[in-house]
């Protein structure tokens, strides 16, 4: 399927139903009165998070979506019928913003969740609702009104606890295939990845956690370079990013370099994501002979500057992935404990209700 992350749609709640202007006739019932009904609501237009589906290719190709309008009302004191709602499914993580003025509307962030995007015109008054004491045969209606217009932009940001970034071939990939249920496309070339991944690890029983791969950065990337820049948006959300450096590169190019022209690329583009955490995971470390890798970790560290957690895997023969995945879990676990609203106080009067032996 194509991953698409972004896509623009026009909505159209329905028009409410017009109200009638009818008398009721009957034989023996010279004065029967207004018995004109309401016009019935319009359809209104529903966004519904699908944890099923993971692009907004449907959205590429349809653009053009409407609910229906309400009936008219009739006589008979009979009201319209409702214009018929419609919904449409998105992918959990999806941003709703006025295509027109740039204004984010709704955020579809729990699966299951239904949001009204498009409300329906309601229904115009029969005459029926205008007699009264003194006007006892009203021919006044009212015509229903307008359902919402919209122009609106669909943009994509999967939801994901830790995001993957690194340079082409720095075998982001290969660790997510190694210790999630993901998988990706894996070749020997640089931008095997052309849309992100997303896989979930599992550490343990009810213990998980779900990690995104975006395709390789490239210096430049924040002015448009390479294809990473395209999906940086979906490691906004992440708790935690892992910065994957290809520790023993084929063509002889310093990883510092490499592992520096990332960081910078972070900080254009977006100085939130640059304050993320960030973890540094040196992969291929089983490509580097055993006597000399202490001493280059060492050297990498100290030229980089870093002064956070190092790992040394090898998402390959997974060296060291254990290590890895366990600190993870053990990270976003913690962050999600930590970013659960407290509890408040109890309400004395409600456990005094609730208290008791039940007699």
């Amino acid at each position: 399927m194509k991953f698409v992350d972004e896509a623009f749609i026009d909505v159209a709640a329905g028009d409410g139903g017009n109200g009638c202007v009818s008398f009721r006739h009957e034989k023996y019932k010279e004065f029967g009165g207004p018995n004109g009904g309401d016009g019935g609501r319009g359809g209104h237009v529903w966004a519904l998070a699908d944890p099923n589906l993971n692009t907004l290719v449907d959205y590429r190709y349809s653009r053009r979506h409407e609910a229906g309008r309400g009936e008219h009302g009739m006589g008979s004191d009979m009201f319209g019928a409702m214009g018929g709602d419609i919904v449409l499914k998105m992918p959990v993580g999806t941003i709703i913003t006025d295509a027109e003025t740039g204004e984010v509307l709704y955020e579809l962030l729990q699966p299951g969740e239904k949001i009204m995007i498009a409300k329906g015109g309601d229904g115009g008054f029969g005459n029926m609702r205008f007699k009264s004491s003194i006007n006892r045969a009203p021919r006044q209606k009212t015509p229903g009104w307008p359902g919402e217009k919209k122009n609106l932009k669909l943009e994509l940001k999967v939801l994901a606890d830790v995001g993957l970034l690194g340079m082409p071939n720095a075998g982001k990939s290969t660790l997510i295939a190694s210790i999630s249920n993901a998988r990706p496309k894996i070749a020997d070339y640089p931008f095997t990845t052309l849309h992100p991944n997303l896989g979930v690890v599992r550490v343990g029983p009810e213990q998980s956690f779900v990690v995104a791969d975006v395709p390789g950065l490239i210096e430049g990337a924040a002015e448009g370079a390479g294809l990473g820049h395209q999906f940086l948006r979906h490691l906004q959300r992440t708790r935690l990013l892992l910065h994957l450096v290809d520790f023993a590169p084929f063509d002889g190019v310093d990883p510092v370099a490499q592992a520096k022209a990332i960081v910078g690329e972070l900080k254009k583009y977006d100085q939130s994501l640059y304050d993320k955490p960030r973890w540094l995971v040196l992969n291929k470390l089983d490509m580097v002979p055993e006597d000399e890798r202490e001493a280059r970790v060492k050297d990498f560290v100290k030229r980089m500057r870093y002064k956070g957690p190092v790992f040394e895997i090898s998402a390959l023969t997974r060296q060291g992935c254990e290590e890895l995945v366990r600190a993870v879990y053990e990270h976003v676990h913690a962050r999600q404990v930590a970013e659960q609203p407290p509890s408040g106080p109890v309400d004395p009067r409600f456990a005094e209700a609730g208290g008791g032996d039940g007699a």
